[in-house]
């Protein structure tokens, strides 16, 4: 009976809060107070720092740094959104220089990704990675080289108004286990999280209808470090485990259409 004059519940319930009581000295104080190189200010410095709220660098740790380019765009949620009529017009006139790879509209006819519909965002920071080196490539960095910040805001105002070559999610055939569950014993994340129509992440691009060929590329070059402008590695790390068949299945699901 659960009655404070019952002497075995009262044992029960003190045993179990004696337990959660050392349990937590354990884990928030005592654990983290015995990690090398860490410097606490206090106890509750150690408890923030163990539920995952702090995290101190060592005193003397050496900061390592990539030995390539990485890129500089914060990217947030919002910006660029709500172009004007003249942003979106300069850059139909410098999107001219580009029609040759990416189609007078936007939609390639070779294997060179549709810009069409992308999120602005997206096109915003490719831009600034292939000015500055971040991302690599012989064609599009003589292109971006003479680019302004806004030259480049106004490309992807352009881009991103017009429409899209698959307006909405492809509904044809089952997708990919991969793509449609992620693979959580490899601590994988479905694709839509981030590439979804309503899971968006800022900065990821909308992949329906990108030519295959395109996308089987450069999950390749994640894969390989050949391309490492992702922020904190996070396509790196989801291409490195993913097999040849994977890859292979996820270019042509979003190559596909309705």
């Amino acid at each position: 009976m659960a009655s404070s004059r019952n002497p075995w519940f009262t044992a029960s319930v003190g045993i179990t809060a004696a337990i959660v009581l050392v349990a937590a000295v354990v884990g928030f104080i005592w654990l983290p107070l015995q990690h090398p190189g860490e410097q606490f200010k206090n106890v509750w410095d150690a408890i923030c720092t163990a539920a995952g709220l702090v995290r101190n660098a060592p005193a003397s740790g050496q900061i390592v740094r990539a030995d390539y380019p990485t890129t500089t765009v914060e990217v947030v949620p919002g910006m660029l959104s709500g172009a004007g009529a003249e942003s979106i017009g300069r850059g139909a006139t410098l999107a001219l220089r580009c029609t040759m790879c990416h189609g007078a509209r936007g939609l390639s006819q070779a294997n060179t990704p549709n810009l069409a519909g992308q999120y602005p965002i997206t096109i915003y920071k490719q831009l600034v990675d292939f000015k500055t080196g971040a991302r690599a490539s012989a064609v599009m960095a003589p292109l971006v080289a003479d680019l302004t910040e806004a030259d480049m805001r106004d490309l992807a105002a352009y881009y991103a108004y017009l429409p899209r070559l698959f307006d909405h999610p492809l509904i044809a055939g089952v997708p990919p286990r991969f793509v449609a569950d992620g693979a959580p014993m490899r601590g994988i994340a479905p694709c839509g999280a981030c590439h979804g129509e309503f899971g968006s992440k800022a900065g990821a691009a909308w992949l329906e209808g990108e030519p295959a060929v395109y996308l089987q590329t450069q999950l390749e070059a994640f894969a390989s470090d050949a391309r490492h402008n992702d922020i904190a590695e996070q396509m790196r790390n989801i291409a490195r485990v993913m097999t040849a068949e994977e890859i292979d299945a996820a270019s042509r699901y979003y190559a596909g259409g309705p």
